[in-house]
């Protein structure tokens, strides 16, 4: 039998919300900038996996 499609997966692979932007170096309730983000996701680690999972996330907004 196939595994159970877990609907929220977003909400839990977000566990430290605010420090990509901490490591960013923007403060609350600003946006990051799209030269930076992209500067972070081709770090490896933690804070590049933040950043490409944010980028993707991104994608998926819908646009109206």
């Amino acid at each position: 039998m196939a595994a159970k499609k877990d609907k929220k997966w977003i909400q839990k692979a977000i566990k430290k919300p605010g420090t990509l932007r901490k490591a960013a170096g923007v403060k609350a309730g600003e946006k990051i900038p799209a030269k930076k983000l992209t500067k972070l996701a081709k770090k490896k680690g933690v804070t590049g996996q933040r950043a490409r999972l944010a980028k993707t996330l991104g994608k998926m907004r819908k646009k109206k």
